[in-house]
């Protein structure tokens, strides 16, 4: 897992990405340069606008408002003028960050389907998640809202900052040690409701996690009533979410009226000596309109850090939003050295590995594990000393307790995981030498816990092979005996289905997976309980379309059942992690060993 980092890098790491946009982003500075230097000149011109037009006209009898109403015309057209400067930049800044929010998301995505399953098993479906929407979301609205904000608050600060000084010194002091004072409770107050913030995120994340865990086994929470106490874990952890937004929130909270109490004191200060200052004649002296305009600029000033501290609580979510993307964007990736690759044949269909030297050899599905041992948390196991043989167009069968570690052959034969010792070949070349996707690629596997994707029943047939005709899809659910139930659906294979199934039986989405498995004609097919949801009769007749499918191919099957393995070429009986026994069915029954037993005596493993 990488090393969290700080909230320092992770802003920098996000200021990297307007680098493409660095031209707009920089007409964004100057709109905002803009509309500050309006704020400011509008603050200045009411110095002028009292000492010279409308002090003048207080003791006049006869005033004519002539200069007056083209003085208030000329600041009419400098606060359009920050208008429009502000309307465009805000605009700007929004296409900005939705390209961002876009890259962001895109990169995320990217990096997840490069992630090893090892990453996946330990996190929760829902955790995953919640980085595409808690986290992008809050950091979606930092890059709209707050970004903007703080860029245009440092640059009127500065903007002001240069005015006032010019204005008068000493007053600038008093305004700029209220500033600091501001700033200082910012960061202590800020810097605890940004850690509680990234706790609450990662809350957010269990919390989704379990909530989609419940929803997919809701069935078995109520078969077994176990609703209480899946409700009071959720309390449990709805608590802890509680209780890191309620603190989180807390700080938060605190800083706007603490900084805005701060800024009135500052003003009020800031009223008093230079009224003082005006009586006095001490520094030059201050007008009635410098004091005005004054009082308008420390306003200009110390507002702006009051806002700020409005947005340190959005501002906190999105970092830890944004610290949460980048720690799942710095997941090493699946290390893959393979530069073995495959293709097929557009003249006849065959298979090929194109070896490192450009040469090819034709695929032939012959897989050996040589003395392989594996366990998946470095400690228990799975797998001890094993070693395979399957000949190309052979059908090998698994049999064996749950737990065996029928599975993890066919996990380590794809490379979700990597062997501890040993070797694989396939087709006498290390698997290790192949390139992943290639691999995989060349491997048809129809799981026990179907998965179909929205979209028709054509296209998730289709997916197997995205270049595919009709007349191929139609080929392949024949194949699988899928053809039957698929013309008796309400638009045949333009029915519409969701990611659930919508409405199917598991029997029937097992037959789907199987026609997708088929359609893909690999040259090695794995199936792993492939017809444990179909009946028996249904059975009878996918086992004609999967001998018909497995035709010429090397086959590894894993069953419980043991009438779908009988006709296997060769069976292997495993039991905690080591082969116990091997042969086809006659060998095995005439050996009466465990396998005698389990035929004999029940046609499930128990």
């Amino acid at each position: 897992m990488p090393k969290p980092m700080s909230y320092s890098k992770t802003i920098w790491r996000l200021l990297a990405y307007f680098k493409p946009f660095k031209f707009k982003a920089l007409l964004v500075l100057l709109l905002v340069l803009i509309s500050s230097a309006v704020s400011v000149a509008s603050a200045a011109f009411l110095r002028l606008l009292i000492d010279d037009f409308i002090v003048p006209l207080l003791g006049n009898r006869n005033p004519v408002f002539d200069a007056l109403l083209q003085a208030l015309t000329i600041l009419a057209v400098i606060y359009i003028a920050g208008i429009i400067s502000t309307f465009l930049s805000k605009r700007l800044m929004i296409t900005i960050s939705q390209r961002i929010m876009k890259q962001i998301r895109d990169e995320l995505f990217a990096r997840m389907q490069k992630l090893p399953i090892r990453y996946f098993d330990r996190k929760a479906n829902g955790d995953v998640m919640s980085h595409y929407t808690n986290d992008v979301d809050t950091l979606n609205m930092m890059l709209t809202d707050s970004l903007p904000q703080i860029i245009s608050t440092v640059v009127t600060l500065l903007v002001v900052l240069g005015t006032m000084i010019y204005l008068n010194v000493p007053l600038t002091i008093i305004v700029v040690l209220g500033a600091l004072l501001m700033l200082w409770t910012t960061k202590k107050v800020g810097t605890r409701a940004t850690d509680h913030f990234f706790q609450q995120q990662e809350s957010i994340g269990t919390v989704d996690g379990y909530i989609e865990e419940m929803i997919h086994g809701q069935k078995v929470v109520q078969v077994f009533g176990r609703e209480q106490h899946v409700t009071q874990k959720f309390a449990r952890l709805n608590d802890q979410l509680f209780k890191h937004s309620a603190t989180a929130n807390k700080y938060s909270n605190l800083l706007m009226p603490l900084n805005e109490n701060l800024a009135n004191l500052t003003y009020v200060m800031v009223a008093i000596i230079g009224g003082a200052i005006a009586l006095s004649g001490w520094h030059g002296g201050l007008t009635l309109g410098g004091i005005a305009a004054f009082l308008s600029l420390s306003r200009n000033f110390t507002m702006p850090i009051a806002e700020i501290s409005s947005q340190v609580s959005m501002f906190a979510v999105a970092l830890a939003g944004a610290k949460r993307i980048f720690i799942l964007m710095d997941e090493q990736p699946e290390a893959d050295e393979g530069t073995v690759t495959i293709e097929q044949r557009t003249s006849d269909g065959v298979w090929l590995w194109r070896l490192e030297d450009g040469s090819t050899i034709p695929v032939q599905g012959q897989v050996e594990f040589h003395q392989v041992s594996f366990s998946y948390d470095g400690q228990k196991q799975i797998l001890q000393d094993m070693t395979i043989y399957a000949q190309p167009g052979q059908k090998l069968a698994f049999v064996g307790a749950t737990g065996a570690g029928k599975t993890t052959v066919t996990n380590l034969l794809n490379r979700f995981y990597e062997i501890d010792e040993g070797e694989i070949l396939y087709d006498g070349i290390s698997i290790q030498r192949i390139r992943k996707a290639d691999l995989r690629r060349s491997l048809g596997i129809v799981l026990q816990d179907t998965h179909l994707f929205t979209g028709t029943v054509a296209d998730n047939i289709r997916y197997g092979r995205l270049e595919a005709s009709d007349e191929q899809i139609i080929q392949a659910a024949r194949l699988s005996y899928a053809a039957s139930f698929i013309e008796r659906l309400p638009d045949g294979y333009a029915t519409k289905l969701d990611g659930s199934g919508n409405g199917l039986s598991q029997g029937q989405s097992q037959l789907l997976a199987i026609a997708r498995a088929a359609i893909a004609n690999p040259p090695v097919m794995i199936l792993d309980e492939a017809t444990s949801s179909i009946d028996t009769r249904t059975e009878a007749l996918v086992q004609s379309g999967m001998d018909n499918l497995m035709e010429g191919r090397t086959v590894l099957v894993i069953a419980h059942r043991l009438s779908t393995v009988r006709n296997s070429d060769v069976i292997l009986v495993m039991e905690q992690g080591r082969i116990t026994e091997r042969g086809n069915h006659q060998q095995l029954i005439q050996r009466k060993g465990n396998y005698y037993q389990l035929y004999t005596g029940a046609f499930e493993w128990e």
